[in-house]
């Protein structure tokens, strides 16, 4: 399976990021960070005076998409010249501070959880079994502290050897993305080097974390429109679901040519494949 257009890589382990890639829940965090700053950002337009300007699809995509809420909070304030005192994590929703409203987003979206549950992607799930199948690791990485309650609530939690999330974000002092720390953290518990792994990510913050930390493939997921971002970012290549991907003789591999000649890279010099590395589950 290797004929035009077709993408084959030997790699030890893929790491997945979680929302937007393993489960549905990208929309849900985009509607309850949409929702939060368009009530602050009506308030202060009433107190000060300044226009109102609406929290943006690209606000998502640019500031808070793929960072701990915190962080997330803190660089869409700033992009608008807002600053607002950090508190600390235990500040009531109502607080007016960074934590505040990083609360109130976080009740927002484990409501919506609540009332709805987590659907995940089933094509993701196929990709994750037969990987495993061929002896190749997985992880899952978010930087939600919600990452364990969202995998379980998707049916999906068995299915990964590592999870690093929020909480280890905060317990290792781990960087955000675009800094690779949360990457370079499931790479080690794996025991695979990172030049032997693929990172799957549907985040611009994310893909850039993955060609940051030198891993061997960055595979960007693009359900929105942006594949051209996610390549500038770092993306090696860009599917529109992981159904464009199978395992076959131990090899990742691109199932179809892409539709869109824009969501790969120019071929650059042959680089041999290496050989499928042995992995062994590191205890939990």
């Amino acid at each position: 399976m290797t004929g035009t257009g077709e993408v084959a890589t030997a790699v030890a382990a893929v790491i997945f990021d979680t929302d937007g890639v393993i489960t549905r829940t990208a929309t849900v965090h985009a509607a309850a960070w949409a929702a939060l700053f368009d009530s602050f950002l009506r308030d202060r337009a009433a107190r000060t005076g300044e226009p109102f300007v609406a929290f943006s699809d690209e606000d998502y995509r640019r500031f808070v998409d793929g960072l701990p809420r915190y962080e997330g909070v803190r660089r869409f304030l700033e992009s608008r010249g807002i600053t607002l005192p950090d508190g600390s994590p235990s500040d009531p929703p109502e607080a007016s501070t960074v934590c505040g409203l990083g609360n109130r987003k976080n009740d927002a979206f484990l409501a919506e959880i609540a009332a709805h549950g987590v659907e995940p992607f089933e094509t993701t799930l196929e990709l994750v079994r037969a990987l495993r199948s061929a002896g190749v690791g997985t992880a899952a990485v978010s930087a939600s502290e919600n990452c364990a309650a969202i995998l379980a609530a998707a049916g999906a939690a068995d299915l990964f050897d590592v999870r690093v999330d929020g909480l280890d974000i905060r317990s290792l002092q781990l960087a955000p993305k675009p800094e690779p720390d949360l990457f370079l953290e499931a790479a080690r518990r794996l025991g695979v080097a990172p030049a032997d792994a693929a990172v799957v990510e549907d985040a611009l913050a994310g893909v850039e974390a993955g060609r940051r930390g030198g891993f061997g493939l960055v595979i960007g997921v693009d359900r929105t429109g942006h594949a051209s971002d996610l390549l500038s970012h770092g993306a090696d290549i860009v599917v529109s679901d992981l159904a464009e991907l199978a395992v076959d003789d131990g090899l990742l591999v691109r199932r179809h040519p892409p539709a869109d000649p824009d969501r790969r890279r120019p071929p650059g010099p042959a680089t041999p494949l290496r050989p499928l590395l042995p992995h062994h589950a590191p205890d939990r």
